[in-house]
């Protein structure tokens, strides 16, 4: 078996073999991830775009046009997938190698799909420490997609250096979810899909929306299956950010406090834990709040 430091010399180098070990290492807690995690340098400079949005508006085929631009440019992208997990057998469909085929051979693209385990916001303590190894690797950039559930999905802005929104022109019925939800974390919205009835007025009312909270949000119109719009949303997405600064700290908050959070329920077990609730339930006078003393 490598060790560490010889894991990690290859994923600087960018050996996608060692890429993939480390993060099938760091995925499963197997020896010796505690120690690569704790010898990586992330590039800070390398961005990581972080795509989201409800089911069904197109974000793999958005992923694809925007990494086909990329690879276009002789520029080296890797790809985490956020799949659904089962809350009953903790199980994933990673469906998003099936819909990115056309970019699985590349040479200058990576694709790992990872499962949520459970997270309502489609990022797992996982997926942070995940993206922090490809982070010590040699690409132009990284992007998450995440599992699209809606509002449960702020936690991505804890994550990524600049958020996308994904929408369809469908979505236009749901303009006051985006004002009390996505607004906070989108830093660009996409109406992807935009050559169905209805885009136009739908990117209008999105801007109206933007302009009335004071905000510099772009709204950008694609139609990716055909490649329609990407370039200018590509442009935009490796253009520096004026919010980078005061965004960083938040991040790294956010991120500190999911890994702290992590490794303090770490040895919580959730099978002993709906055992002993079983049983407990059972008695008269049952009450949560006292049941949970005996495990904080």
């Amino acid at each position: 078996m490598r060790s560490s430091s010889q894991l990690l010399k290859e994923i600087n180098e960018g050996n996608f073999v060692a890429i993939a070990r480390a993060l099938t290492l760091v995925e499963n807690d197997i020896y010796p991830s505690a120690e690569l995690l704790r010898q990586l340098i992330p590039r800070t400079e390398v961005p990581v775009l972080g795509i989201t949005g409800p089911p069904g508006a197109g974000k793999s085929t958005l992923v694809n046009a925007i990494t086909a631009n990329f690879i276009g440019q002789d520029k080296k992208v890797a790809i985490l997938a956020v799949d659904p997990t089962s809350p009953f057998n903790f199980g994933s469909l990673l469906g998003d190698r099936i819909r990115m085929t056309q970019q699985f051979n590349n040479p200058n693209v990576f694709i790992r799909s990872v499962a949520t385990r459970g997270e309502l916001g489609g990022i797992s303590t996982k997926t942070i420490e995940m993206v922090d190894v490809l982070r010590s690797a040699n690409f132009d950039l990284i992007i998450v997609e995440t599992v699209g559930v809606g509002q449960s999905e702020l936690e991505i802005a804890g994550l990524a250096d600049r958020t996308v929104v994904v929408l369809v022109p469908e979505s236009g019925d749901e303009i006051q979810n985006i004002k009390s939800g996505l607004m906070e974390i989108a830093q660009a919205f996409v109406v992807n899909k935009a050559d169905r009835e209805g885009a136009i007025t739908f990117s209008n009312n999105l801007q109206k929306l933007v302009r009335q909270q004071h905000t510099e949000i772009p709204v950008f119109l694609t139609v990716a299956d055909k490649g329609e719009g990407i370039s200018p949303l590509c442009e935009w997405l490796l253009k520096p950010g004026a919010d980078y600064n005061v965004r960083q700290p938040l991040l790294l908050a956010e991120k500190a406090f999911k890994l702290i959070q992590h490794h303090r329920m770490r040895n919580v077990d959730k099978g002993r834990l709906k055992a002993e609730l079983i049983q407990a339930t059972a008695k008269p006078g049952f009450n949560i709040y006292n049941f949970i003393d005996q495990w904080t």
